[in-house]
């Protein structure tokens, strides 16, 4: 089985193509392949899928065998790979996910992808759809986990995310990250955002939902950036720097909310064999 080895701001990922067929998709296998001492080494495994009434379908596996309804990062290293391997022939296309059609925009360099723009969709706000355990917007509501309080906002983008602005020491961030994912606020667990604001940009570490902390999350800037305009942190309707471990995205909230864009690099590591699926 031919696999391709990407990363969006070193969030990385195990490719499989399976827009000719005879591909299954194994949470099992995905969960040994993303093993980084015995396996090839990821955060998750991307399936490129057949167009389900869109251009071409990705799947995501996460690391620990479940699967996401979306990944920033994964999107678009779907579709520098869809572009570069000729699966379609224009610059904007769509993709079906989990949380639906979203449209892709490719920025090309020497007949390659540098940086992909996603529009990702109008962001979720109200909590039972996110979901959370609360009825109406969680938007900076105070909350209170492993004897820690502090204020937060709740944010879909077709996977959820709890987001906090409130400023903690690092020791209490690594315990909170893993206590907030399994909470029973969230039924479905979360992704867990811890931001600052600072000139305008966002720093933000991420814990990821079965993938524990990684260096980026496209989605988790995308909630992120639509809770900071929404407590007046940032702008809406203009490019805001949005800061994670492995580097910068640019993320613009529309003022009516109706959709985010999301733009970054996404990266070719290597390519190679494994056992067949």
């Amino acid at each position: 089985m031919r696999f391709w080895k990407y990363h969006g701001l070193g969030n990385d990922f195990i490719l499989i193509d399976g827009t000719k067929g005879g591909v299954v998709i194994d949470p099992g296998w995905c969960e040994a392949m993303c093993d980084r001492h015995f396996g090839i080494g990821a955060d998750g495994v991307l399936y490129v899928m057949p167009g389900e009434g869109t251009d071409i379908t990705m799947r995501i596996i996460n690391a620990d065998g479940s699967e996401a309804e979306m990944c920033g990062n994964g999107i678009r290293c779907v579709a520098k790979y869809a572009y570069d391997k000729g699966l379609v022939d224009s610059e904007v296309f769509s993709i079906h996910t989990l949380a639906g059609d979203l449209e892709a925009t490719v920025s090309v360099e020497d007949g390659e992808v540098r940086t992909v723009r996603i529009n990702m969709g109008a962001p979720i706000l109200d909590g039972r759809t996110v979901p959370v355990d609360h009825d109406g917007r969680f938007i900076d509501q105070p909350f209170e986990a492993d004897g820690v309080s502090f204020r937060a906002n709740a944010v879909s983008m077709g996977n959820p995310h709890f987001i906090t602005f409130t400023e903690m020491d690092d020791e209490t961030v690594d315990r909170l990250g893993p206590v907030l994912e399994c909470h029973p606020f969230f039924p479905r667990k979360t992704n867990v955002e811890f931001c600052r604001v600072e000139d305008g940009k966002i720093y933000i570490r991420v814990y990821e939902r079965g993938a524990a902390w990684t260096l980026a999350c496209g989605t988790g800037a995308c909630a992120s950036t639509t809770a900071a305009a929404l407590n007046g942190l940032v702008p809406f309707g203009v490019p805001v720097d949005v800061h994670l471990p492995g580097g910068w995205l640019k993320i613009t909230v529309d003022k009516d909310l109706g959709y985010v864009l999301m733009e970054g690099p996404a990266e070719l590591v290597f390519e190679g064999e494994t056992e067949a699926i």
